[in-house]
């Protein structure tokens, strides 16, 4: 299906009045004409319009749209990316189970697997995940699950996800990949045999800096079961405010996608010629060490992306930052807006080879206003040089 279909028309038909925008369908719960239509729902949530905690038509396009654009069968909102990729590990997880992840995975990811999973006795190995052979050395008897976040934060390294795929199939193994600094525009892991794919729809699916939410997609039994095992038992329940908020995103995410690629592109080329940068990393930069890779799995590369600063003092990256005045210091991505974050402010360690890393996420504005921006911040970090 082409996705100006999917974006634009599909399952959106059926609505009373014939509606260009789809109703907000603002209520907790639905009402029945008949004891068997009330047992039928109740006894089959997952299908019904019982209750907005488990089903909302608005929610419910949100999921069709997104699963269609990633190939896949079916997709389920949460009320944030965290929640849903708690929901997609947890559903497979039981204590005494292994897990591998990637190291430099969003934050709260790795927060799930150092530490909250522990307490359930669930045991996790970190890999850098470059290669086949980081999974293969560290699988046991008892894994279960492989995480993947593809590129991954910060450091933007890839997994090669049919050699993964292929791999974690042999063994019995599920395998859950953060899809969202690709998006389904320029990367689908299904289509390389992947399970089960996570979003932080807050960020390009959502596009606009103003909703939190999160979605798992994969087949349609996964999905069902991490409906009826985590989804329903949590309660991280979207909005039909907030999936009305993606559903908007959603209608310009293709557009959007190429802009802020382009936009990007053309910063790093600046960024190449300033000497305080030591070292770029973006998969579709062509220095990048997987950039074969990056052209083989995805048509294309996000708006963020980091550098390393050749710097002698945490000083300089903080006059580098204060002086930017159109990118905002934030975190998260994926709005319109340019936003900047130096790894030095997650922690007060000093100047790290970590801490001399930035994080920049490339918005829609004219490339040429961040590029000037950025020359400004370089010339009063030059200035301010012990």
């Amino acid at each position: 299906m082409d996705i100006t279909e999917i974006l634009h028309s599909h399952a959106e038909e059926g609505f009373s009045f014939n509606p260009v925008s789809v109703p907000i369908y603002e209520t907790s719960i639905f009402s029945f004409k008949t004891f068997e239509e009330f047992q039928n729902s109740l006894l089959n949530e997952f299908e019904a319009h019982l209750y907005s905690r488990g089903k909302n038509p608005t929610a419910e396009i949100v999921e069709r749209k997104v699963a269609a654009l990633e190939k896949a069968e079916d997709a389920k909102l949460f009320a944030s990316g965290i929640a849903a990729i708690s929901a997609a590990t947890m559903a497979f997880l039981k204590s005494g189970d292994h897990v591998i992840c990637v190291r430099d995975a969003y934050g709260w990811t790795n927060k799930l697997f150092s530490s909250y999973l522990k307490r359930f006795g669930v045991e996790v190995t970190f890999v850098d995940g470059m290669t086949l052979e980081d999974f293969a050395r560290n699988t046991r008897t008892n894994t279960r699950l492989f995480f993947l976040e593809s590129p991954t934060t910060f450091t933007f390294r890839l997994q090669d996800l049919v050699s993964i795929a292929n791999f974690a199939k042999e063994h019995n193994i599920k395998t859950v990949i953060d899809n969202t600094w690709a998006t389904p525009i320029f990367q689908n892991p299904v289509e390389f045999g992947i399970d089960i794919v996570v979003h932080s729809a807050s960020k390009y699916i959502g596009g606009h800096s103003d909703v939190v939410a999160g979605v798992v997609i994969g087949r349609k039994e996964d999905i069902r079961y991490i409906f009826n095992t985590e989804f329903m038992n949590i309660g991280a329940t979207i909005g039909p405010f907030e999936a009305w908020l993606l559903l908007r995103g959603l209608r310009t995410i293709h557009i959007r996608m190429q802009k802020h690629m382009e936009n990007t592109l053309k910063v790093i080329d600046y960024l190449e010629t300033v000497p305080e940068v030591e070292e770029i990393f973006y998969p579709f930069y062509p220095k990048h060490p997987q950039y074969e890779l990056a052209k083989k799995q995805m048509r294309g590369g996000s708006g963020l992306f980091s550098i390393k600063l050749r710097v002698k003092s945490l000083e300089s990256i903080v006059t580098f930052t204060n002086s930017l005045k159109i990118f905002r210091r934030a975190v998260s991505w994926g709005g319109y807006e340019s936003l900047v974050m130096p790894y030095a402010v997650t922690n007060k360690d000093g100047l790290t080879e970590k801490n001399k890393m930035v994080r920049f996420h490339i918005g829609l504005e004219n490339p040429d206003l961040l590029i000037n921006d950025l020359q400004g911040a370089f010339q009063a970090m030059r200035k301010a040089k012990p």
